[in-house]
C-alpha cells in the first residue's frame, strides 16, 4: 500500500529542499515528523506539511495504521522558473532566477503488494 501527497510550485529551490528530503527518506513517519518539526529551515516546513497530508490521506482513504507507516519516497523536482532582472550600473541588467519545486511524498506500510 502506498499513498502520496504533492505540493506543486513551492517557492523554494529544489537544491535546498532536497537537503531536507534526504533527512527523512526511509524513516518511520513518527520519527520523520519529529525531525522536520525541529529543523529550522523553510524546506522542513514545506516537506512537513506534505508529509502530514500524505499520512492523513493514508488514514482516511485506506484506514491505514499511522504507527506502521514509513516514508517511502520524497521527490523534489524542478518546477517552472520565474525569470527577473535586476538593474545594474550603466544601463545594464543582471538575470535573477527564482526557482520553484514540486514536492511529492509517498508513505506506505513497508510491505510490497
Amino acid at each position: 500500500m502506498q499513498v502520496a501527497a504533492k505540493l506543486k510550485y513551492a517557492r523554494i529551490s529544489p537544491q535546498k529542499c532536497r537537503l531536507i528530503a534526504d533527512m527523512v527518506r526511509g524513516k518511520p513517519v513518527g520519527l520523520a515528523l519529529n525531525t522536520l518539526k525541529f529543523t529550522p529551515k523553510k524546506g522542513a516546513r514545506l516537506v512537513l506539511k506534505v508529509l502530514e497530508s500524505a499520512v492523513a490521506n493514508a488514514e482516511n482513504n485506506l484506514s491505514a495504521d499511522v504507527d506502521e507507516l514509513k516514508v517511502q519516497t520524497v521527490t523534489v523536482d524542478t518546477a517552472p522558473v520565474l525569470k527577473r532582472f535586476h538593474a545594474r550600473a550603466k544601463g545594464r541588467g543582471n538575470r535573477i532566477w527564482k526557482r520553484n519545486s514540486h514536492i511529492i511524498v509517498t508513505v506506505g506500510d513497508g510491505k510490497s503488494e
